[in-house]
C-alpha cells in the first residue's frame, strides 16, 4: 500500500481508504454483506485474490474484524466502530459524484444479475407482505434473462434458476429501464405509465411492489440532478421510447 506520509490527516486516511476497490468494499459492508462470496457478487470485476488482499488490509487497519460464521463454517467480515464511521465518507463520495461527475455516470452499465442483487439489498422489510412473495423479473434486453427474487419473513434472496415457487408478480422490462428507476433517473410510476416496465399479478401486490424497495441511496439526489440536466432528460426520453417487450 502507498505511504503518503503521516503529517496530514487526509494523507493518513488515504492510506486506509483511497486504494482502488477499497471504498466499494466498505460500501458493501455498510449495506450488510458480510460473507466473502456475497462481497464478491456485489463487486463485479474484482478478482477474488485482490478482494482477499483488500480485506486483509482493512483488517490490519482496524476497519474490519472477523466474526465466526453462524453456520460454524468459516467467518464473516464486519465493520468495526472505525469502519462504521466511514459510512458518512462513502455517502459523501457518492453524492459528490452525482453532483460533479453526472455526465460520466453510466446508469445502463449493469447486467441483470448484478442489478437484481443490488435491489435485494435495498428491500424495506417493514413494508413486505406477511406471506412469502416471489417476483419474477423478465429482462427483455439487451440480455434476455429471467431472474427471481424471493421475499420471505423479512429476508430477500436472488435466484438465477427457478426457485421452485410459482411467481406472485411478473415484472417485464429492459435492464436499462429498471436500472434507471433504481438509480433515480426515472420513477417507477412513470416507467410503468410509459410501458418501459410492465407488472402483472394481483392488484394488491402490483400496487405495493415499488414500496418494498428503498432504491439507491443516491436516488433522490440523482432525480434532482436529472431535473437540471439536458443529458438526463435525454436519457429518459430515449428510454421511454423503448418498449418492455
Amino acid at each position: 500500500m502507498p505511504d503518503y506520509g503521516r503529517f496530514c490527516p487526509v494523507a493518513l486516511g488515504s492510506e486506509v481508504f483511497a486504494d482502488r476497490w477499497t471504498p466499494l468494499i466498505v460500501r458493501e459492508l455498510i449495506l450488510g454483506n458480510t460473507r466473502f462470496n456475497d462481497l464478491a457478487r456485489g463487486l463485479p470485476g474484482i478478482s477474488r485474490s485482490l478482494l482477499v488482499q483488500r480485506l486483509r488490509h482493512l483488517e490490519r487497519m482496524g476497519v474490519v474484524e472477523l466474526w465466526p460464521s453462524p453456520t460454524g463454517r468459516g467467518h464473516e467480515y464486519h465493520l468495526t466502530a472505525a469502519g462504521k464511521d466511514l459510512e458518512a465518507v462513502v455517502l459523501a463520495l457518492g453524492r459528490w459524484a452525482v453532483e460533479w461527475l453526472f455526465d460520466d455516470l453510466q446508469p445502463h452499465d449493469v447486467d441483470p444479475v448484478t442489478l437484481t442483487w443490488w435491489m435485494h439489498r435495498r428491500v424495506d422489510e417493514s413494508r413486505l407482505p406477511p406471506q412469502r412473495v416471489v417476483i419474477e423479473f423478465q429482462h427483455t434486453g439487451p440480455t434476455r434473462q429471467a431472474i427471481w427474487m424471493v421475499l420471505d419473513r423479512g429476508e430477500a434472496s436472488v435466484c438465477v434458476q427457478h426457485p421452485g415457487f410459482d411467481p406472485d408478480v411478473l415484472v417485464t422490462t429492459t435492464t436499462p429501464a429498471l436500472a434507471e428507476v433504481f438509480q433515480g433517473y426515472d420513477s417507477w410510476a412513470r416507467a410503468v405509465a410509459t410501458g418501459a416496465i410492465r407488472v402483472d399479478g394481483p392488484p394488491r401486490l402490483v400496487r405495493s411492489l415499488p414500496r418494498w424497495f428503498l432504491w439507491s441511496p443516491f436516488a433522490d439526489r440523482t432525480s434532482a440532478r436529472v431535473a437540471r440536466s439536458p443529458r438526463g432528460q435525454g436519457l429518459l426520453d430515449d428510454r421511454s421510447a423503448v418498449p418492455a417487450s
